[in-house]
């Protein structure tokens, strides 16, 4: 009985884990599948990656064109400045309205210009709105920009001391009180004026790279920055170049640009109160560009 007891211990040790065979065999097996999920899988999720990756560098693009276009399309008629194609100067609008342009017949004491007097309060006929916000002191009237250079020099454009209600409420919305006297371009009978944030005064948009483009370092990805200058005040002088970035200090729009082209035409098609931007913006990232073309109609009549 003792013996049988002990050759089945023996056989129930001898059958416990796997042999050497065994365990080639699976690690065959399992390095088949492997291999096969490899060949099959593989692809599926480079391309699941590649696919976030240009909607990454697609939004990245397009926000930043976005941003242009809102600038552009604000800005004050013919002041935008393009020196070549890597940069283009424009002068933002925070709001505008219309302005009494002659004496109230009926109510004393109403603020009036015909363009023919200096003038140091306007009364505005049109409400602010939180589309279009109350001007704050310190910033800027314009009034007929038909000279790209007179925002610049400050020809038409007079600083805002205060904006309040007028003395009485049928002579209008608000009554915009500038620093100084200011005689405005005469002859312009548009009765419109436009406000520009003090905070921001013009803008450039300068895309920058080591180089001539296209810039890309040796993985492919673009190495070129979009710029957004701003808050630097106002030269009156017509640029001839872009201006240097600073790193670390000048605002990024966007990274990763591989090449950029800005075109403005003043006069696009029959229309000489029309221009027009073409921008296009190309970003890449490890050998993927992704290319956006935008163009953004620019009302030029003051």
């Amino acid at each position: 009985m003792a013996h049988l007891l002990c050759g089945a211990a023996v056989l129930a040790t001898r059958q416990r884990g796997f042999t050497l065979i065994e365990l080639i065999v699976v690690m065959v097996i399992t390095g088949i599948i492997a291999a096969s999920v490899a060949v099959f899988f593989k692809p599926a999720l480079d391309s699941y990656v590649a696919v976030g990756r240009r909607a990454r560098l697609t939004d990245l693009a397009d926000t930043a064109l976005r941003k242009m276009s809102r600038d552009i399309r604000l800005a004050v008629p013919n002041s935008i400045r393009s020196p070549n194609s890597a940069c283009v100067e424009m002068v933002p609008t925070s709001s505008g309205g219309r302005y009494r342009m002659g004496p109230d017949t009926t109510v004393a004491g109403s603020a009036w210009f015909d363009g023919t007097s200096a003038v140091s309060a306007l009364d505005v006929l049109t409400q602010f709105s939180p589309v279009s916000p109350t001007p704050n002191p310190g910033d800027w009237l314009v009034i007929d920009n038909q000279d790209t250079s007179a925002v610049y020099a400050g020809t038409n454009r007079a600083a805002i001391q205060s904006v309040a209600a007028p003395p009485d409420p049928r002579l209008g919305y608000h009554r915009i009180t500038l620093q100084a006297a200011t005689q405005f371009p005469s002859g312009y009978d548009g009765g419109r004026f436009v406000t520009v944030s003090n905070a921001q005064n013009a803008v450039f948009y300068v895309c920058a790279g080591t180089g001539s483009p296209p810039w890309v370092d040796a993985e492919g990805s673009g190495t070129g920055t979009l710029y957004r200058f701003a808050n630097y005040g106002y030269n009156a002088a017509t640029p001839v170049a872009c201006p240097v970035p600073v790193a670390g200090t000048t605002p990024v729009l966007a990274t990763k640009v591989r090449n950029c082209r800005f075109d403005y035409s003043p006069n696009q098609g029959a229309t000489q109160q029309s221009g027009f931007v073409w921008m296009k913006l190309e970003i890449a990232e490890q050998k993927e560009p992704i290319v956006l073309v935008h163009g953004v109609h620019v009302d030029n009549a003051p």
